[in-house]
């Protein structure tokens, strides 16, 4: 099982997570997410425990727990493809537009559209990989 461990210590290593799991049975793997940029930690992780059982032991005893002198967040980690709605949400735009562009719906600081709903301007999308 895949396991999500959310609010980390900017200072926990994955060795630490592998240590605080291992504790509730075989860990797999453990890996702080580091941001590429800054080689920082970005306060998250996942660790894959073989057994479920163990696993799902882990999730309910450390979820709300300190580590590190942070109290983190543990749950089941959901596949990529099924996070989200996949329309509309936060931070993803809506029809045409963009940073900085005028077309579609507008885009970053440009007027566009209908008044005072800007639920359809388009906008600068964060998500977005260049």
């Amino acid at each position: 099982m895949n396991i999500f461990v959310a609010k980390l210590s900017f200072d926990t290593q994955s060795e630490d997570l592998r240590e605080a799991f291992e504790a509730f049975g075989e860990v797999t793997s453990a890996n702080v997410i580091i941001d590429k940029m800054t080689g920082k930690s970005k306060g998250f992780g996942f660790v894959e425990m073989p057994d479920d059982d163990e696993a799902l032991k882990a999730i309910e005893d450390l979820n709300e727990s300190t580590l590190d002198g942070r109290t983190i967040v543990v749950k089941k980690a959901e596949p990529r493809e099924d996070r989200g709605s996949g329309g509309g949400g936060f931070n993803r735009g809506g029809g045409g537009g963009g940073f900085n562009r005028g077309g579609g719906g507008g885009g970053y600081n440009r007027g566009g559209g209908s008044g005072g709903d800007r639920g359809d301007r388009g906008g600068y999308n964060r998500d977005r990989r260049y």
